[in-house]
């Protein structure tokens, strides 16, 4: 193609795009339909942000999507009474070009058949961040973002201790600006006598108390509350039930490992909650990081055993220099120094996946970047394996599996750690990095976004637990 027709192409395509934003804008707050190019959201997306959606998933799929076959579905979509679904555009266009023997809007009405008028849970939850650190405020954005849609999840307040005089002045603007994860889109206003954060349109209570038990949720018309701990303080049941006795809250959410009860882990063992279950765990984010891609490599070739490293960002616990700590190592100064240091996570595996139980060892190096780590699997298979198989088997997981949400595949050349932050999937497997070659043996290399992508994995298990998690069309095939 000439310049001249490259660009024309160029400008057709944004124009379509920019065609595509009200009428995904629409569906999305008037039906609840939230609309994907392979798992990759394009509500409330740029005109820019869309079409680098489609390039991603043309690289993910190895196959030619592009606005101009995804457009008219969109229009499609329109004519249809959709609602309270997930539908991923791209799969309908890739699945139209290999079967087109019916109409585009016909084959559009049959794939989404079931997806007219799809059953899901209505009724507005309260959701509550008890603490406001690194992954309450990301948690915080991802709850604000849903607003517009069905607002089954509300964010109706965060619990926090009071530091200062200007404390809300300062939690508002925390949550606008973030040296990692860039500013917040939209607006955030702060209201000092009602002791409230404005965020677009979401009007989030501030609450600052010391002890959960003491707070009387029902007294800012919040009930049945699910509270999402994001302190770490406390780690078993006995001290995460104290939230379960302020009035107007009805289940707990850690969002660390837990100790004697249930680590959860979505995509692999969402299936051990129960209706009963009033205080779960979320995890690590490395063991949600590893543990799909570890189910997906034990469902096709069994997993004997594996050494799990993880290399990982530096935590807000290890000191800025050197200075006491009661961890070994971690006293020393984080953004001078690789730490070595030791993770639960190999072994807490096996509390989502029990058939890695004693198979994994694990341990962690601390490097000098604020965000993204990578872990390494070096594992025995039960039976041999060729790179190039193994990568198609991951790829095709990432893009066709039950784990499409938990897992993403890159075969980028210039790919670094930066690249991953926002990074929505659980971890993303660096296929140019896999070794294998025909033995048992093999090494996967798995980046994840440990602040970003396990909030959006927290956020997955919260819709999981109030069934607000929308139905995904077309079936996956």
């Amino acid at each position: 193609m000439s310049q001249e027709q490259v660009f024309a192409d160029w400008k057709d395509r944004e124009a379509l795009a920019e065609a595509m934003i009200p009428l995904i804008g629409k569906i999305y707050r008037e039906a609840n339909v939230e609309v994907s190019v392979y798992g990759h959201s394009v509500v409330n997306r740029s005109v820019i942000s869309i079409l680098k959606s489609h390039r991603a998933a043309r690289h993910l799929a190895k196959q030619q999507v592009s606005v101009v076959d995804t457009y008219p579905i969109i229009e499609a979509m329109q004519n249809l009474n959709l609602a309270n679904v997930h539908v991923d555009i791209g799969k309908l266009a890739m699945g139209y070009q290999a079967h087109g023997e019916l109409s585009l809007a016909d084959y559009v009405a049959k794939e989404l058949t079931q997806a007219v008028n799809a059953d899901c849970n209505k009724t507005q939850t309260d959701v509550v961040l008890y603490g406001f650190g690194r992954i309450g405020r990301l948690l915080a954005r991802l709850l604000i973002d849903k607003t517009g849609g069905g607002q089954s999840l509300r964010l109706r307040a965060i619990v926090v201790r009071k530091g200062s005089e200007h404390d809300l002045q300062k939690r508002a603007n925390l949550l606008r600006r973030d040296s990692v994860h860039s500013n917040f889109q939209g607006t955030i206003t702060v209201d000092e006598t009602n002791n409230t954060i404005i965020a677009n349109g979401n009007v989030i209570q501030v609450i600052y108390a010391s002890s959960p038990e003491a707070i009387d949720y029902t007294d800012y018309n919040i009930s049945n509350a699910v509270i999402i701990d994001n302190t770490g303080l406390w780690r078993d049941e006995e001290g995460l039930s104290l939230h379960l006795q302020a009035k107007g809250a009805s289940k707990v959410l850690l969002t660390a490992p837990g100790k004697g009860i249930k680590n959860i882990v979505m995509g692999v063992n969402q299936a051990d909650i129960e209706d009963t279950d009033t205080i779960l765990s979320a995890a690590s984010c490395t063991t949600n990081a590893i543990t799909p891609v570890l189910k997906a490599l034990h469902d096709r070739y069994g997993v004997a055993n594996g050494h799990v490293e993880t290399v990982h960002a530096y935590t807000n616990d290890q000191n800025l220099i050197d200075n006491y700590h009661k961890g070994d190592r971690r006293g020393r100064a984080a953004g001078l120094n690789m730490v070595l240091t030791e993770t639960g996570a190999a072994k807490a595996v096996a509390k989502a996946l029990p058939a890695m139980e004693g198979k994994l060892t694990g341990n962690a190096i601390r490097v000098p970047t604020p965000n993204v780590s990578m872990a390494i699997l070096n594992l025995n298979l039960e039976r041999e394996v060729q790179r190039d198989e193994l990568n198609d088997y991951l790829r095709n997981t990432a893009i066709y599996s039950d784990l499409q949400k938990q897992i993403d595949f890159t075969t980028s050349r210039e790919a670094v750690s930066s690249d991953f932050v926002g990074s929505r999937a659980a971890g993303v497997v660096d296929g140019l990095a896999t070794i294998a070659g025909g033995t048992k043996s093999c090494v996967i290399y798995v980046w994840y976004d440990n602040e970003f992508g396990y909030s959006c994995q927290v956020v997955r298990m919260l819709q999981h637990i109030t069934k607000t998690a929308l139905p995904a069309f077309p079936l996956t095939k």
